[in-house]
């Protein structure tokens, strides 16, 4: 029986960063590498008491980062073509013991905090039809920002039929559950795919 009171958290960090020409993760924004930025924030908007799992096929890459000893590891297959987003998600979400985990990419430097605290608490008023809380995409292709919100856990089972029926959009999966919006305004949004994406996060201002 998931646990209603505790909060988790899970970091997604098995990109290949191709259009970024180097690892993304390690890489500063205002001299802090982008996971950690993204681990701290998760840290602060659950608290101490908060679980949090990255899962990534480089677990020891990334230890040196990421130093506290509650940080729990999901290790990713290594494989030239990763098998995308979707499929982290669903391996991540296997260990989480909590209602609900908060899911981010590990490449937004700019996380507001106090927004996705305030979406945490909000979590026991949203109707139990909903499998997850995200905000908007300005993209109309995309409608959601699927790694920068929460899941609930009992969504996993959802997650996994359409994965094995072969799909393996986000977007497509989320297109069939039920979403309700998390306000967020898009500074907080900003994800780090290119050079110039990095050059505007550390231009921005904190």
């Amino acid at each position: 029986m998931p646990d209603s009171k505790a909060s988790s958290a899970l970091i997604l960090a098995g990109g290949r960063s191709r259009r970024m020409g180097e690892d993304k993760a390690l890489l500063p924004v205002d001299g802090i590498p982008m996971l950690r930025r993204v681990y701290a924030a998760s840290r602060q908007v659950l608290g101490p008491e908060g679980t949090i799992f990255v899962v990534t096929p480089w677990p020891d890459r990334y230890r040196p980062l990421l130093f506290e000893p509650e940080c729990r590891w999901v290790e990713e297959p290594a494989c030239e073509t990763p098998p995308g987003p979707l499929s982290g998600f669903i391996l991540g979400l296997e260990p989480v013991e909590t209602e609900w985990v908060l899911v981010l990419a590990c490449d937004l430097p700019r996380l507001d905090t106090g927004v996705l605290q305030a979406a945490l608490h909000s979590l026991p008023q949203i109707s139990t039809s909903v499998l997850a809380v995200l905000p908007r995409s300005d993209q109309q292709s995309r409608p959601w920002e699927p790694l920068a919100g929460f899941y609930r856990t009992a969504s996993l089972d959802s997650a996994r039929q359409f994965y094995a029926a072969g799909g393996r959009s986000f977007q497509g999966w989320l297109a069939g559950i039920a979403v309700s919006e998390l306000p967020a305004p898009p500074s907080m949004l900003l994800n780090c795919n290119t050079p110039a994406d990095l050059e505007r996060a550390n231009d921005a201002s904190p």
